[in-house]
């Protein structure tokens, strides 16, 4: 064993020692470019999330205007074509290196190399911190962008609008739920947070004297809202700035400013800082939530009544407690614990039962039960070796909540539900980061969340039937729905509302998201469409953010050192207090106007600022999971509206 394990750590290390000399060898070639590209004349690149053809709530020039400077336009270019030839835009110089006038040609490849570059850096530990994909592809996207290479932003637009479209399919179920349900008071917590970190950062900037790219990309970094980047972007370039060129790049270079103590800063204050701004312990207050939240469940605690599964064989001897009773009071013998009969032979032979069989001495059962409750029937029963009665088909199934009857109802009432019976549950996950919630008898089941559920066939098929529907595994994404959907709410979003004469509209990008929004609400409910399976989801929320963050990155890569060299320090010290401020005032704000009880409290507060990095660092310090069950409504709810806020800081700025 040993002599495996040392070859395995050779082989290991041997791929790391590999994977490091390709990379040392592909940034050697891209920086022997770097020279070269850094002195060409750089060509204008229009950066916008969905392509520049629509506005953000800005208003809109006039037409007659705009069709009198169109004819003028006309006119001038006529004229000067009698007098000059049109001459094509200078592009750079073939460079001396092959491998650069490749990648030049065949921009495809260079935003590969960026994410692969990107998520092999930014999922590098360092202790418990990483930079993250999103960092790592932005830096080396700038890295790459010193070598002058073009990418057109249609590119940029169909991986943005995906992006979008998967954010808000994600956050759909939880978003609807927390405000329309009980879950209010943590989502009005959560916009309240959003205000005033849009509030902060406005201020901060303002007083630093920063242009609206700068402030825009201090808050994308200090709230770690990389989709604002792109809605952001997007405001700019509908805002009729002159220099929006200009200002668009000066996005990406304040985000990776600000980005890392955005990530660190909020986990720090909220672990370390937190407790102590409340007045609690963090890890005593878990207990107790914890304590409350058991109210009524087995003396040997839900996990152990719902986590396990095994199936014995027992015949039933004359003098049992069994004997003479029936089935459904045998299965009550043990009221700590689940224990039910699946099979029954008697003179011999399986057959048919009800809950009124009565039981006889002979009787053979097979149960399933956790472990303690067999060694307890155990006790005045004899285990026999029934290989047959015990063959009975089990399978494991992903249950989505769906059915309103059940939602909002505690799993201690669920399990005496007759549906529940014979099935054992193993995981609860909620939202779109797929939080896992605690097994307590007192935890509440909502819509949209999945059960881990495992039994037979048969008592799969019925709670089913009574809760939700069985997500089995598929491939197949439903693109008829999804398509139809990201078409018509970007059609919607595309409107413009004269509003006092002047036209006002919401994006396309902003129509995209909410169309995500709604599906995924209506996928929750009504499980017969619009299918996005979970790889198919990743790719599109992960991979294609990535994509607009690395052609952010090239595109912005030749002006990026300029704008570090004039505002670093100054970036820095903006998005400490940008992003320090509002986590300093949140657990006051839950403790004393929203009564968030101390368990919750931070899992609330570090997901309103949509950071699961931090309600991790609360659970290490609480040494329990509890604060997650304050972490999904609040990121659901903001999981939108921090994206919005890069649109409206460029409205108001």
């Amino acid at each position: 064993m040993g002599k495996i394990l040392i070859q395995k750590r050779k082989r290991h290390f041997r791929m790391r020692m590999f994977v490091g000399v390709v990379l040392a060898a592909i940034l050697t070639v891209l920086a022997a470019g770097t020279t070269l590209a850094a002195g060409v004349e750089q060509r204008p690149n229009a950066i916008s999330g969905d392509g520049g053809n629509h506005g953000i709530l800005l208003a809109a020039a006039d037409a007659q205007a705009a069709q009198k400077d169109a004819k003028a336009s006309d006119d001038k270019a006529s004229k000067d074509s009698k007098n000059t030839k049109a001459k094509a835009p200078a592009g750079p110089p073939p460079s001396k290196y092959w491998i650069v006038n490749t990648m030049r040609s065949n921009p495809a490849l260079v935003i590969f190399l960026t994410l692969a570059l990107g998520y092999y850096v930014g999922g590098i530990k360092f202790g418990s911190f990483s930079l993250g994909a999103v960092t790592g592809t932005l830096l080396f996207g700038v890295l790459i962008g010193q070598l002058d290479i073009t990418i057109s932003t249609h590119v940029k637009s169909f991986a943005f609008t995906m992006f979008l479209f998967a954010v808000g399919y994600g956050v759909g179920p939880q978003f609807v739920r927390g405000i329309a349900k009980d879950g209010a008071p943590q989502a009005v917590f959560a916009v309240l947070i959003a205000a005033l970190c849009l509030t902060c950062t406005y201020l901060v900037a303002k007083i630093a004297g920063f242009d609206i790219g700068f402030a825009a990309g201090i808050l994308a970094g200090a709230q770690t809202t990389s989709s604002a980047i792109g809605l952001a972007t997007d405001a700019i370039n509908n805002s009729g700035i002159e220099n929006a060129q200009e200002m668009i790049n000066h996005i990406p270079v304040a985000y990776a400013i600000c980005y890392l103590w955005g990530t660190i800063g909020t986990g720090v204050i909220l672990s370390q800082l937190g407790p102590k701004l409340i007045g609690a312990n963090i890890e005593e207050a878990c207990k107790q939530y914890k304590a409350e939240m058991s109210e009524g469940q087995p003396e040997t605690g839900m996990n152990s009544a719902w986590h396990q599964l095994s199936m014995r064989a027992f015949e039933i001897v004359a003098d049992s407690k069994a004997a003479g009773k029936s089935m459904s009071e045998v299965e009550r013998l043990d009221p700590g614990d689940r224990m039910f009969v699946e099979r029954m032979r008697r003179d011999g032979e399986i057959i048919d039962f009800d809950p009124v069989t009565t039981l006889q001495a002979g009787d053979v059962v097979a149960v399933s039960a956790s472990t303690e409750a067999l060694v307890a029937l155990s006790q005045d029963n004899k285990e026999v070796a029934d290989n047959e009665l015990i063959d009975v088909p089990v399978e494991s199934v992903d249950l989505v909540v769906t059915s309103k009857d059940v939602d909002g109802k505690t799993l201690i009432d669920l399990a005496k539900e007759d549906f529940a019976r014979g099935v054992y549950l193993s995981k609860i996950t909620r939202g779109a980061m797929s939080v896992d919630i605690p097994i307590l008898a007192q935890t509440r089941i909502n819509r949209g969340d999945i059960l881990k559920l495992s039994g037979t066939k048969t008592h799969i098929a019925r709670i089913e039937k009574a809760m939700g529907y069985a997500d089995r595994p598929s491939d197949a994404t439903d693109m008829v729905w999804i398509g139809l959907f990201i078409f018509v709410f970007g059609l919607l979003g595309s409107l413009s509302v004269k509003i006092g004469g002047v036209p006002f509209t919401l994006s396309v990008s902003m129509g995209v998201l909410i169309g995500g929004l709604v599906l995924g609400w209506l996928r929750s409910v009504h499980p017969t469409f619009g299918r996005l399976p979970a790889p198919t989801w990743w790719f599109m929320n992960s991979v294609a953010l990535n994509v607009f963050i690395a052609i952010v990155g090239i595109s912005a890569g030749p002006v990026f050192i300029a704008g570090l060299k004039s505002a670093g320090v100054g970036l820095l010290v903006c998005g400490v207090i940008a992003t320090s401020v509002p986590m300093l005032l949140a657990p006051l704000i839950g403790k004393y106007i929203f009564k968030f009880h101390p368990a919750i409290n931070l899992g609330v507060c570090g997901g309103s600022r949509t950071s699961t990095a931090s309600v991790a660092m609360v659970s290490d310090v609480a040494k329990s999971d509890i604060p997650m069950l304050g972490y999904t409504v609040p990121y659901a709810v903001n999981g939108t509206l921090m994206a919005m806020l890069g649109m409206v800081i460029v409205l108001i700025y």
